[in-house]
């Protein structure tokens, strides 16, 4: 074997060189899953209710849950 020495570690300034790194690491992936999140979930269910609100109709849903029986306070047409 050789008996040569081992170069001495960087250890001055590397706590704030490996923060400096991981923050931006960091920060890039939280962006990245922000938006696909953003992408792949929300803007999909946004265009869903939309698309639901487009057509809905309230006062028939109610008729329809009246006639059910499922309001305590108003009774169906036919009592």
């Amino acid at each position: 074997m050789s008996a040569g020495t081992l170069a001495k570690p960087a250890m001055r300034g590397l706590l704030g060189k490996r923060l400096r790194f991981h923050l931006a690491v960091a920060f890039t992936l939280s962006l990245a899953a922000a938006a696909g999140f953003k992408f792949s979930v929300t803007e999909p269910r946004k265009q869903a209710y939309a698309e639901f609100y487009k057509n809905y109709d309230a006062m028939k849903e109610f008729e329809a849950m009246r006639e059910a029986g499922v309001f305590q306070s108003v009774r169906p047409k036919g009592q």
